[in-house]
């Protein structure tokens, strides 16, 4: 086999594989996050956490009667158990281990459902110093949950995302402007990365790129590639800079708290925007991609802001923690169009890339959206097995 052939058949199983990593990343269609908001003040030490109950259920379990549906009464039978499982998964230091004393088991409603809001105060063995945080909640049994930590410390404003890598994490006085950009710099690459209702909607409108229509038909359905990958670049540079150029503009007004549009309304607008960006790519209905990217990601922006809200940003260091988040975000975005337009380029000839990704790939993206949209608008769950 020559080296070319092999070349091409390695590009083809990464294409294949990559296709159904798609598929099965965009199933997992929230990420399982809990929130964790700390004042310590000298001494003291006031917490609230969290925790969805579904991300509980799989952990402990609470539904005792199998019927889907957690109660106030089965939550309460497995407090104490809840409680024992938490704190074994957090801790904080101050010139010594914290202790804690455990308040009135709590629910609250999210935007993707119900909490449970266990509400600690504690005592630290010193009033001053830095404050070490270790969090280790469903890392054994979710690699991509993550705590989302809004701290505190004797007034100074501090923000942070807790995964697997964080460990123990150290807090002391105020971070530098420096220190809050590059803090919220990776918070944006990991939100893009983890949101796989806007990586597909980027996906899907990037699938095209390497494209060019002939009308619909046979021959892998009516098209050709590009004869040149500065022809793709110059497609994907305008979809990218118009998708970035709208949700930076919303996430900006939503961060700052300007303009607020319910949540549910967001999220079902991101989904129909997957449907009808997949939908396009199998019956071409607008021409110019780059005016959807930019009509939808000012529906993204809101999204994307979503996790900020959650966060805080820190009011000494607000523009510079925003420019670093949208930064963040930008970088994410870049780094999975550099991994998708050299493989959509080198493929965009073949049977595989015309058929099996542009039209395969569209037709996942758009009953998978479909499948969030109703979720997500009538307040549903299809992803029973999620």
């Amino acid at each position: 086999m020559s080296r070319g052939l092999a070349l091409q058949w390695v590009a083809r199983a990464v294409a294949m594989a990559w296709l159904v990593l798609m598929a099965g990343s965009a199933l997992a269609h929230k990420s399982s996050d809990s929130y964790l908001t700390v004042q310590a003040q000298g001494d003291q030490l006031s917490v609230q956490w969290d925790i969805a109950l579904r991300d509980i259920q799989f952990a402990i379990g609470l539904d005792a009667n199998g019927d889907d549906q957690i109660t106030w009464a089965e939550l309460q039978q497995k407090e104490r158990e809840l409680q024992a499982w938490a704190s074994s998964r957090l801790s904080f230091q101050r010139g010594g281990a914290c202790t804690f004393k455990q308040q009135a088991l709590q629910v609250d409603e999210h935007t993707d459902g119900s909490y449970a809001v266990l509400v600690w105060t504690g005592h630290c063995p010193r009033d001053a110093g830095p404050l070490t945080i270790q969090y280790s909640l469903l890392f054994d049994l979710d690699a991509q949950h993550r705590g989302l930590l809004k701290l505190d410390l004797d007034g100074a404003t501090h923000s942070a995302v807790l995964g697997p890598q964080s460990g123990p994490l150290q807090f002391s006085e105020a971070a530098t402007a420096g220190a809050q950009f590059v803090q919220y710099l990776w918070q944006g690459v990991w939100h893009i990365w983890i949101g796989f209702d806007h990586i597909l909607f980027l996906l899907a409108l990037l699938l095209p790129a390497v494209l060019l229509r002939r009308g619909w038909g046979r021959g892998g359905g009516g098209v050709h590639g590009v004869s040149r990958f500065k022809d793709a670049s110059l497609s994907v540079l305008a979809v990218v800079t118009a998708f970035t150029l709208a949700h930076s503009i919303t996430l900006s007004l939503a961060a700052l708290q300007i303009i607020s549009l319910p949540s549910r309304l967001v999220e079902s607008a991101i989904a129909a925007s997957v449907v009808f960006a997949a939908a396009n790519n199998l019956v071409p209905m607008v021409q110019g991609r780059w005016l959807m990217a930019f009509f939808f990601g000012l529906i993204h922006g809101f999204g994307f802001a979503s996790v900020l809200t959650e966060l805080g940003l820190p009011t000494g260091a607000l523009a510079v923690s925003l420019v670093g988040f949208n930064l963040g975000v930008e970088l994410g975005q870049l780094a999975i169009v550099a991994v998708f337009l050299p493989l959509a380029f080198l493929l965009r000839h073949t049977l595989l890339y015309q058929r099996g990704v542009l039209v395969g790939g569209s037709w996942v993206a758009l009953l998978v959206a479909l499948a969030w949209f109703v979720e997500r608008a009538f307040d549903l769950s299809l992803f029973w097995w999620i």
